[in-house]
């Protein structure tokens, strides 16, 4: 049996029921979450930033960070650049996908250039599968979700979409894969709160994109 995907659970500068998600998390198939604030992520007191062998991004920072500033908050440039430079998976899960708004790299982390958005709370998605032959979507049925959705540009054709939504308060794309340097990265729009986290579908999705990212399936 394989060792578990050792997993960091970034957050910071975005509320969210924490019991709920940390039991989310916590219940994905072949995972050991770690969550910390992005604070501790990038000081790594505990030298283990490295070992992780996936990353799930959950935060909203939004000041592009400068090197600069306070002593917590002065290693996060040199530790987030650090990101495709390794083999490290990364998941970008909902409201980060909007973090750093200015920022380039992040831009093309994600694989969107202009992320200018509007936000529509308490949505129902129609979720739809694109690629039915990837290893995060194979096998899976269409459903349906509440959710936050966000009005924005789709990732560009260097991205490969996996899953849609005819929403008209949403971006069409809702999760897609991508490669960012040595790392295989996994964006999902889908991931607000109790609702989406309680979701079968959406715990099996974002479980097979840490196993995706991961290298493992």
């Amino acid at each position: 049996m394989d060792a578990p995907i050792r997993t960091a659970v970034v957050t910071g500068q975005h509320p969210y029921d924490v019991p709920a998600f940390v039991e989310c998390v916590n219940a994905l198939d072949g995972v050991a979450a770690y969550p910390q604030h992005m604070e501790d992520f990038c000081a790594d007191a505990g030298a283990a930033r490295d070992t992780y062998d996936a990353v799930v991004f959950y935060h909203f920072h939004q000041a592009t960070p400068t090197g600069e500033g306070a002593w917590y908050e002065a290693p996060m440039k040199a530790a987030l650049e650090r990101i495709g430079t390794a083999e490290q998976g990364i998941v970008v899960l909902h409201h980060a996908i909007l973090a750093f708004p200015q920022w380039p790299f992040w831009a093309k982390l994600v694989g969107i250039e202009d992320r200018s958005f509007s936000y529509h709370v308490a949505q129902t998605l129609e979720v739809q599968i694109v690629n039915a032959d990837h290893p995060i979507t194979r096998g899976l049925e269409p459903w349906a979700q509440a959710d936050e959705s966000y009005l924005m540009a789709d990732p560009g054709p260097d991205s490969e979409v996996l899953l849609t939504t005819e929403h008209p308060k949403s971006m069409s794309c809702l999760a897609w894969a991508r490669e960012f340097g040595q790392a295989r990265v996994f964006c999902v729009q889908l991931g607000h709160d109790r609702l989406a986290y309680e979701h079968p579908s959406f715990r099996e999705v974002l479980g097979r994109g840490v196993q995706w990212v991961a290298r493992r399936i």
